[in-house]
């Protein structure tokens, strides 16, 4: 059967929006009509709540309830990564525990997979994992821990047998965040923002019940984990209005239509939608209005970045074509990403001229460039950084020789320790 068309899919959604969407729900009643839907991650297989479409068809459906103003699924971790994962690597007693609560936003996640000296290396991550009957018992640190302060389960991934080669004596466990052993410290960006922690790990107990996938197998479950980051980075924002899912954030009784409303209120005030064709033409939209399109030279880089945006697309048309993949696209997409920012970043700058050097608060054109700016560091580094793409291409897709290392049969205990 032929895969259904992004107009096919757009039509669909709409027809079910205009039956069903009332702005007058509360966030956690619409939230429970779009999981029962399938609506919710339709990207998702069936047998976990979705409804198998693609990356672009999913991406088509968000953007349609972002046309008709319409709240949009939980989103976060849990419904970008931990969802997908579970749906692939998860017993069925697992998938119904915890797929559900993430469709519903009852349960919100974080990714508990950096830690300081294993960032870009994850493989070398050292927070260990001991058996203590049917628990175990997690000790370490992890860092760079996207909503930590407001997951309420955790993705880890922690060594459990450190006699084993490097890549194999790890496994992947659904953590609960909320117990005495977990001690969550928020970290403050240079936005204002805090979107990232540490998390200090101290004889934290997860029944081996939750743990994904086979003892030791956990940098496969990983890399599925990885690779639905990369795609999902890739694809780009769809300007969806959302509210935070999770027990901690208790946002269930607040009215959606009322949180739709205030979404479009903060993007007018300087919060920007994400790097796409939105964002692109309110920049464009900007430099006609002080005059700036008439310089040549940013006109020229204003193209470029047309380009590139619509390349990006087609990268992630072809994903979804089998005879097409070359297996690079999460990759590819990730990097492009990544330049997206920084183009955004140089060109907005560009055009405010001076305005840039003040904060956003402070801004007499778009406070949504300087915002832009400021995050744009941090895209080329998380979900693994741009040197992290280029070497999976070039070693996986391209065939080319890895880098010197150690014997990868070697005992992790005997490996040197990255400080």
């Amino acid at each position: 059967m032929a895969e259904n068309s992004s107009g096919d899919v757009t039509a669909e959604v709409a027809t079910w929006l205009e039956a069903n969407w009332d702005p007058n729900l509360t966030v956690g009643a619409w939230w429970q009509m779009l999981a029962d839907s399938g609506y919710s991650h339709p990207g998702l297989p069936e047998h976990a709540g979705g409804k198998g479409w693609s990356q672009s068809q999913v991406t088509a459906a968000l953007r349609t309830m972002a046309s008709m103003d319409v709240l949009g699924p939980p989103p976060g971790l849990g419904y970008m990564l931990a969802a997908p994962t579970i749906a692939a690597h998860g017993t069925p007693e697992q998938i119904d525990r915890y797929i559900p609560q993430i469709l519903n936003g009852q349960e919100a996640w974080c990714q508990l997979f950096s830690e300081p000296a294993a960032g870009s290396d994850l493989a070398g991550l050292q927070t260990k994992a001991e058996r203590d009957g049917d628990e175990w018992m997690v000790t370490g640190q992890k860092v760079w821990t996207s909503q930590g302060h407001a997951a309420d389960i955790g993705m880890l991934v922690a060594r459990t047998d450190p006699e084993a080669p490097k890549h194999r004596g790890m496994s992947y466990f659904a953590l609960p965040m909320d117990q005495p052993g977990v001690e969550v410290v928020p970290l403050k960006e240079m936005t204002g923002r805090t979107f990232f922690s540490e998390v200090f790990m101290d004889q934290a107990r997860v029944p081996d019940s939750e743990r994904l996938g086979d003892l030791g197998d956990g940098w496969r479950v990983a890399n599925t984990t990885l690779m639905e980051e990369r795609t999902s980075i890739g694809a780009g924002s769809t300007g969806v209005a959302m509210a935070a899912p999770g027990q901690k954030m208790q946002q269930f009784d607040r009215i959606a239509g009322e949180v739709v409303q205030k979404a479009k209120e903060s993007r007018s005030e300087g919060h920007a939608p994400g790097v796409g064709m939105k964002l692109f033409n309110r920049y464009v939209d900007l430099a006609r209005k002080n005059g700036s399109i008439e310089n040549p030279v940013l006109k020229d880089r204003i193209v470029k970045l047309y380009t590139m945006l619509q390349v990006n697309r087609l990268n992630m048309q072809r994903s979804r074509v089998k005879n097409q993949r070359t297996g690079a696209e999460p990759n590819i997409a990730k990097l492009w990403n990544g330049e997206h920012h920084r183009q955004f970043r140089d060109i907005g700058l560009e055009i405010i001229g001076a305005d840039g050097m003040l904060g956003a608060s402070a801004s007499q054109t778009d406070p949504a460039v300087v915002n832009v700016a400021l995050n744009a560091q941090a895209p080329p580094i998380y979900g693994g950084t741009d040197q992290i793409q280029r070497n999976i291409v070039g070693e996986r897709v391209l065939g080319l020789p890895k880098e010197p290392g150690h014997d990868k049969n070697m005992p992790f205990s005997e490996l040197p320790k990255n400080q």
